[in-house]
Order: structure tokens, then C-alpha cells, then sequence
């Protein structure tokens, strides 16, 4: 059994960073150090007063201390960090512009009245748990200890659970067509022959690259290879002299004033002797 710390060195970087997060947040309202009001989705402000914050917090938001808070969050702990470890492995920038996609639809579906709510992270860790349930379909998972069924269904399982809990169901339902829209982009319309038109922009792998966190394999974006060093001058001899341009051209010049010549097809010269020493 690892140790907590352990665990969490051990998280992939994306779902740690916005497992972290929800989890200050919470612990931020908790101590009453905000007003939620501040942070809520609220177009209002946003177009009026310029506060384009409220387009991000309000994903980092999950209610306060309570059972459907660490639903969530055991959700994050789980089906995100199998997401990032499984199809998502060596592909944080794709992984990220998966969390980018989601929130822009899930914004652009909030300037919906009847579809907008002040904290959409509820939607956002659904969307996750949807594509994981597309991506591990025959995955066997166990819900409270008292059913056990394929991932497939582990979606419509839980929005029954909120039902069942008296929550409601428009934050799934948002989670779910979102995460619907994102797989039909990105594997079932290719699949079928269609274009793939959901790559990840290049600002996103740029931003991965000055993270420094995770890894894309056929990244468009190198990270700074000075990054890392110390360090860095020009190079001195032994001798405390510093070697000079011409210098260098000059031996180089010698150098190949000492070749012999390739057109004569020796590269030895000298007298000969036999193999008893005369």
C-alpha cells in the first residue's frame, strides 16, 4: 500500500492540477474566503463589467463539503486519471484540449437559459466519466457494492442515482452530450471515413511545452532545450586561454595539409619489412 503522498506524486498531471483545484476551492469557500457569487457564470457581468474570470472558476467549483462533492471528486480520482494513464497516455496536449472542448460547449450551451447553471463542473466531470464509459465499454465496474455492469452503462447508471438522491439532472444530461459530441469528432465521424476536424490547436500544445508537464508524442512544440541548465558561456581551455575563430580555422587548415592525398589511394607511407623483421 502506497502512502497518501506516494498517490499523489503518482496522479497524471491534467486530472491532478483540476482534482487539486476543485478541492482548494471548496476548501476556500469552506473558510469563507470568497463569495461564490464572485466566481458564478453570470453573462451579466461577464459582457458588462468585463469579468471574463467568471468563464473559468465557474468550472472549479463542485458545491461545498458534502457527498456529492466527493462523488465527484472520487470521479475525477478515478475515471479522469484512467482516462490520462489508458487512451490519453503520452498525449496530455490532446487530453487538455479534451477539458478546453468541453468547457467551450458547455459554455456556449449555458447562454441557453433553460440550460445554464452558475457552476458547470459538475457537467465537466461528467463529460469525463461519458468518454470514459465509451472508451472502456466492457469494463466491469461495481456501483455502491450492489450492482456490477459494463462501463458502457455507467453514465445513465448515475444519473439514475441522482434520481434516485433527488439531485438534479441537467448537470449529467449537459455532461453527457457534450462528452457524446467530443468522441463522435474525435473517434466514431473518423472512423466511419469522416474528416477529422477536432485536432488539437497549436496553442495548446505550446502551453503543454512551457507546463512542462506530461508528454505528446508528435508534438508540433520542442520545449526550450535551455531548460534545465544552469549554466551556459563559452568554453575556456585548460590553459585559462580562450579558443579564438581563426585559430580554429587554422588548425583545421593544417589538418588537412597533413591528409595525405585520397586520389593515390595510400594512407601510410614508409619502407616495408617482412614479417621475420628484415
Amino acid at each position: 500500500m502506497s502512502t497518501p503522498a506516494e498517490y499523489y506524486r503518482s496522479l497524471p498531471p491534467v486530472s491532478k492540477f483540476y482534482g487539486v483545484a476543485c478541492l482548494m476551492t471548496t476548501s476556500a469557500y469552506y473558510l469563507q474566503l470568497y463569495n461564490p457569487y464572485n466566481i458564478a457564470l453570470f453573462y451579466g457581468p461577464v459582457l458588462k463589467r468585463f469579468q471574463v474570470w467568471r468563464l473559468i472558476t465557474n468550472f472549479f467549483f463542485l458545491g461545498q463539503f458534502s457527498f456529492p462533492f466527493a462523488f465527484h471528486l472520487l470521479m475525477i480520482a478515478r475515471y479522469g486519471v484512467s482516462l490520462e494513464r489508458g487512451p490519453f497516455d503520452k498525449r496530455t496536449a490532446d487530453y487538455v484540449w479534451m477539458f478546453v472542448f468541453g468547457a467551450l460547449s458547455l459554455l456556449v450551451m449555458a447562454a441557453v437559459p433553460y440550460l445554464w447553471s452558475p457552476f458547470m463542473g459538475g457537467s465537466l466531470v461528467f463529460m469525463l466519466v461519458y468518454v470514459w464509459s465509451r472508451e472502456f465499454p466492457n469494463a466491469r465496474i461495481s456501483v455502491y457494492g450492489l450492482v456490477s455492469l459494463k462501463g458502457f452503462y455507467l453514465p445513465y447508471v448515475m444519473l439514475a442515482v441522482d434520481l434516485l438522491f433527488g439531485d438534479p439532472l441537467k448537470p449529467g444530461i449537459r455532461g453527457m452530450v457534450v462528452g457524446h459530441l467530443y468522441y463522435f469528432l474525435t473517434v466514431l465521424h473518423p472512423l466511419a471515413g469522416g474528416k477529422f476536424i477536432l485536432k488539437t490547436p497549436l496553442w495548446v500544445h505550446k502551453l503543454v511545452a512551457f507546463w512542462g508537464k506530461g508528454t505528446q508524442m508528435n508534438t508540433p512544440v520542442q520545449r526550450d532545450p535551455s531548460a534545465g541548465v544552469a549554466f551556459r558561456g563559452r568554453s575556456y581551455r585548460l590553459n585559462g586561454t580562450r579558443p579564438s575563430t581563426t585559430g580554429q580555422a587554422e588548425t583545421d587548415s593544417h589538418a588537412q595539409a597533413q591528409q595525405p592525398n585520397q586520389a593515390d589511394g595510400v594512407a601510410f607511407r614508409g619502407r616495408s619489412h617482412r614479417l621475420n623483421g628484415r
